[in-house]
């Protein structure tokens, strides 16, 4: 197909002209489809770009697929044999269905993906949208290119946060109001301790108390973990269900409790460790601040935890590569975490896919301060707006309900994917849900106008009428088509 044309124009110069690397590119602008540049060529060779363009315009025009040659500007400008590469590739497309763009690159390989991670004992919120369907997307991507993946969600199960909800619990917790909206309540004891804590400073004392008892095994305070872990993972799976996401492990930080201190004593054989103000941290060097593993009361931090769950998940899973599915705000974290593993002899690929912040209303959301919405709300909400859409735009329509679902999710993911993945996303429900523009229901509406299209036709490439694709916005669209194996590499 296209590609391999490329790939074959290659091989071609690269006989001509050994010691240079050429370049083929797809022309952003004008009409030609492929383009190859040849100033450097010219200056290296000490002659004009037109005397290089002459002496490969044969090579270039012999190539099968290949039209027609153009010298402008200094590049020379490639048309391709419409009507062979259009068959080439609606022929595959329809031969291929599904598995178009499957790919045996990753065959023997291993990706393990970190991703969506919510805090046990707090709601699932919008906030953690991106974390889940950016990992989520990516898993998709690597198994369609043939890589056996592993998708972890590292639950936020331990730590000072339940130090805090133990003693909220214990002071203003009702178990019937628990029991009859568990996350909404135990959230709401979240942000009461906090709002407590400003004015009576003895609470965060109580709070690390309380985790010193819990650490310790305390049966009262493992029983009261345990329950907020469970209710809130049925929260989270309900979530999870309508998001239409799943993992392969729910080992979350608590897991890696008994793990921690062979980390340590692992880094101490090594010579790696030294004590800074009685904590004990190892050094990174003048440009990165050293990490932090364990505080001056012998307490460990999130690197160590990472440290331990790094190497038990390389040691069970035997990956290629490992990914971070974590906001922005975490980029020296994941640096640090990688100079640590570095120095320890390990050499992974270790990547952080960093990400913006999702905003309401421009501002930042907190779970501390109450600023937050859940996503189990907003998607109700984004559903009552497709349906009054749909109600107004087709009364008569069956299955309301369920097409209203689809349409409201469809959109919130759409959204949250379409946007680049570094910058901060406003969450707008009234701009996610247009029907026009670049939003999840036009483009499930084109969809099911193109699918009702392909239903009432049997599709046979040998009666293509081969002269369309000489409009230009036909072959626009083959090409488009051709280059989707090519963009699941770029995602």
């Amino acid at each position: 197909m296209i590609d391999q044309t490329k790939y074959v124009i290659k091989e071609h110069l690269n006989r001509i002209f050994k010691d240079e690397e050429m370049t083929v590119e797809e022309p952003k602008k004008g009409h030609a489809d492929l383009a190859i540049p040849l100033f450097s060529l010219a200056k290296s060779e000490r002659v004009s770009p037109i005397v290089i363009f002459e002496r490969i315009r044969e090579v270039i025009e012999s190539i099968e697929s290949v039209d027609s040659v153009v010298f402008q500007n200094g590049f020379l400008n490639i048309f391709l044999e419409r009507k062979k590469n259009s068959f080439e590739v609606i022929t595959s497309i329809l031969e291929q269905g599904q598995s178009y763009g499957d790919d045996t690159v990753g065959n023997g390989k291993t990706v393990v993906i970190d991703y969506s991670s919510p805090n046990i004992a707090k709601s699932f919120s919008v906030g953690h949208l991106r974390s889940t369907m950016i990992g989520n997307a990516l898993k998709h991507i690597y198994r369609k290119l043939g890589y056996t993946v592993v998708g972890i969600n590292h639950l936020g199960d331990w730590g000072t946060q339940f130090g805090k909800m133990i003693v909220a619990y214990h002071k203003w917790g009702d178990d019937q109001a628990i029991n009859a909206n568990p996350i909404a309540t135990l959230q709401a004891l979240y942000v009461r301790f906090h709002e407590e804590a400003e004015r009576h400073l003895e609470l965060e004392d109580q709070a690390r108390h309380a985790l010193l008892k819990l650490e310790q095994g305390d049966p009262e305070h493992l029983r009261l973990w345990q329950w907020f872990k469970d209710e809130s993972l049925k929260e989270f799976m309900s979530m999870y269900d309508m998001l239409g996401v799943s993992f392969d492990s729910y080992d979350g930080e608590s897991f890696y409790n008994d793990k921690m201190q062979a980390v340590v004593n692992s880094l101490d054989d090594m010579g790696l460790l030294s004590i800074d103000e009685g904590a004990t941290i190892v050094n990174l060097g003048e440009s990165v601040p050293p990490a932090l593993i364990k505080r001056s009361d012998g307490g460990t931090l999130y690197i160590t935890r990472d440290l331990a769950a790094l190497l038990y998940r390389y040691r069970t899973y035997h990956f290629e590569k490992i990914l971070y599915v974590v906001g922005n705000e975490q980029m020296l974290h994941f640096k640090q975490l990688k100079m640590v593993s570095d120095l320890m002899g390990y050499d992974f690929e270790l990547d952080h896919i960093n990400f913006g912040l999702v905003l309401i209303d421009g501002k930042k959301m907190s779970t501390r301060s109450g600023q937050f919405k859940r996503l189990e709300d907003v998607i109700e909400q984004a559903i009552s707006l497709a349906k009054d859409a749909i109600t107004q735009k087709n009364p008569d329509l069956n299955d309301k309900d369920e097409i209203a679902s689809s349409v409201a999710i469809g959109a919130i993911i759409f959204n949250d994917l379409k946007n680049e993945r570094h910058l901060d996303v406003d969450f707008n429900l009234d701009q996610m849900l247009r029907f026009e523009g670049q939003t999840g229901p036009y483009l499930q509406y084109s969809g099911v106008r193109i699918n009702s299209m392909i239903k009432a036709h049997t599709i046979d490439p040998e009666r293509l009428d081969s002269s369309v694709y000489q409009l230009d916005h036909y072959f626009d669209i083959v090409k488009l088509l051709d280059k989707f194996p090519e963009t699941l590499y770029k995602a």
